[in-house]
């Protein structure tokens, strides 16, 4: 099978998911002042990007990106993130990454931060796999796919045209 046949979003699909979820942020963070976007590290914070464009069109809340650094690989590595502890410090905060699949990348990130307070705390997620091997879940999630273990969901984000497939 080509790369046609197994598009999970195609790119009006993944806009219409990006504004959906932007909106949810937006209405779960009507209350606030600002809110921080992080985004981990590849297509998490190209995802963490989109939503910041759509939220700050839609609304008057001051959004802040964040990029967090994450070795997928070995994530007991210590995370790194662009702005200062101070920065997220008591606000609300969106832990952003484009696909959940054992959960392993997104569980360390919520460690992470865990160790902050924060007024609220939240996960987004484009395509959720329902394989998770941690006890995390997305908050906000633009599709949920059930696939087999061997199946693997990549997501390509460009400037013209962004497509999600099942491999």
């Amino acid at each position: 099978m080509t790369k046609e046949h197994n598009i999970i979003l195609d790119n009006t699909q993944i806009n219409q998911k990006i504004k959906r979820i932007a909106y949810q942020i937006y209405e779960s963070n009507s209350d606030e002042k600002e809110v921080v976007i992080a985004g981990i590290i590849g297509n998490g914070y190209i995802f963490a990007e989109k939503l910041v464009a759509v939220l700050t069109e839609i609304s008057d809340i001051n959004v802040h990106i964040c990029l967090v650094t994450i070795d997928k690989k070995n994530p007991l590595i210590p995370i790194t993130t662009s702005l200062e502890v101070s920065d997220y410090k008591d606000k609300s905060l969106v832990l952003v990454d484009d696909v959940l699949s054992s959960g392993t990348t997104l569980i360390y990130g919520v460690k992470h931060f865990l160790d902050v307070p924060l007024k609220r705390f939240k996960t987004a997620v484009l395509v959720n796999r329902n394989h998770k091997k941690y006890p995390v879940k997305a908050d906000f999630k633009g599709v949920s796919l059930s696939t087999s273990i061997k199946e693997h969901v990549q997501v390509d984000f460009s400037k013209e045209d962004s497509v999600a497939y099942l491999l």
